[in-house]
């Protein structure tokens, strides 16, 4: 049909009321779909409830000795696997989430970060993955850049800005690695509090740094010897996040497979590896911890000696060794964490055996 002068304002009429026929339309199909997922969320709550009911009443019965523990472990371990399932299906945007943070709220605003699709939230954490895989290479890459100029073309004095760039990478790196970690928890995965903490630390030092003035001659290398071991404890903790990301999460995904992890958790806690990566990972961390803190009781002592005074070298100093306390603290929690699991597992596979 085509239009003319004279039926152009039926057209018009009618397209506007076509309008309004969808717009109801659509409007009673959200309010019918609003209805149903109430009933849905109901639900869902209720059996999120029903698994905590049941979890305390084992706990309860366990301590109690009523109960045979190898029967409580497998009763626990369906109820885990009932927990996966909810969380790892689309009724996990029907249960409440984590509350977001003040840190997002001033990154991000008042808006709601949680996907209600499961899919989009694991995209989300494979993001994440994948930009701790870039990150760790250039973690590795910009301190031996800096530290090879240092010996072969700034005859061991390394100028301010390239530092100073540096720092600035780095605070663009934690903000990174905060905000996704964040955004992360209040889509359900179950990343450590103390890792995000961490991550707000380094961003303060970095920031600090910013401001800090590389001294240069005379006494050069006295007075960059912090920055020097710092870029070195740096080279290794890029060659420690390759070897984490790349085994541990191999660990989690048989850890997902097998049903006793949630498809968005990360590599913390008890899927921190397998035994042959723990007796290569378990020294190297524990090493980085302790040089860790060595390079803040280096810029401590440099800075109560007198040769750089500055309070970001004091700040800077104790921060560090605040972070490597830290560090070791959640290390030594991991794998007690995973030797009471290994435990449960022997439990388990010798009651198989039994039977």
């Amino acid at each position: 049909m085509s239009i003319t002068a004279e039926n152009i304002e039926e057209e018009v009429a009618r397209t506007v009321e076509d309008a309004k026929e969808l717009q109801e339309l659509v409007t009673t199909h959200i309010s019918k779909t609003s209805i149903e997922e109430q009933s849905l969320r109901q639900r869902a709550l209720s059996l999120n409830d029903s698994i905590k009911r049941l979890r305390s009443l084992l706990d309860s019965l366990l301590s109690r000795k009523l109960l045979d523990p190898k029967v409580a472990d497998k009763l626990d371990e369906d109820l885990q696997r009932a927990k996966c399932i909810m969380a790892d299906g689309d009724a996990a945007s029907l249960l409440p989430g984590n509350v977001q943070g003040r840190f997002l709220r001033m990154f991000l605003g008042p808006i709601n970060v949680r996907a209600s699709q499961k899919d989009v939230q694991l995209k989300v954490k494979e993001e994440y993955n994948s930009y701790k895989d870039r990150t760790a290479l250039l973690f590795l890459f910009f301190p031996s850049v800096l530290l090879i100029l240092r010996s072969w073309i700034w005859a061991g004095c390394m100028p301010a800005f390239p530092v100073q760039l540096y720092q600035a990478w780095l605070l663009f790196l934690y903000t990174g690695l905060a905000l996704r970690e964040n955004i992360l928890r209040v889509n359900g995965s179950d990343i450590r509090p103390w890792w995000i903490y961490h991550h707000y630390c380094a961003m303060i030092m970095a920031l600090v740094s910013l401001t800090w003035e590389i001294k240069g001659q005379p006494n050069c290398a006295l007075k960059q010897r912090g920055v020097q071991l710092f870029l070195q404890w740096a080279m290794m903790q890029g060659v420690a996040m390759l070897l984490q990301n790349r085994y541990q999460r191999q660990r989690l995904y048989t850890r997902i497979a097998l049903g006793k992890a949630k498809r968005m958790d990360v590599v913390w806690g008890e899927s921190a590896g397998v035994d042959g990566q723990l007796w290569l990972l378990c020294p190297l961390l524990f090493i980085l911890q302790v040089f860790e803190a060595y390079v803040g009781l280096l810029l401590l002592r440099t800075a109560f000696v007198g040769v750089v005074s500055e309070w970001q070298v004091i700040f800077c100093g104790g921060l560090l060794v605040l972070m490597a306390v830290g560090n070791f603290a959640n290390t030594v929690q991991t794998l007690m964490v995973k030797s009471r699991f290994k435990a449960k597992m022997r439990r388990s596979k010798s009651k198989q055996e039994l039977d």
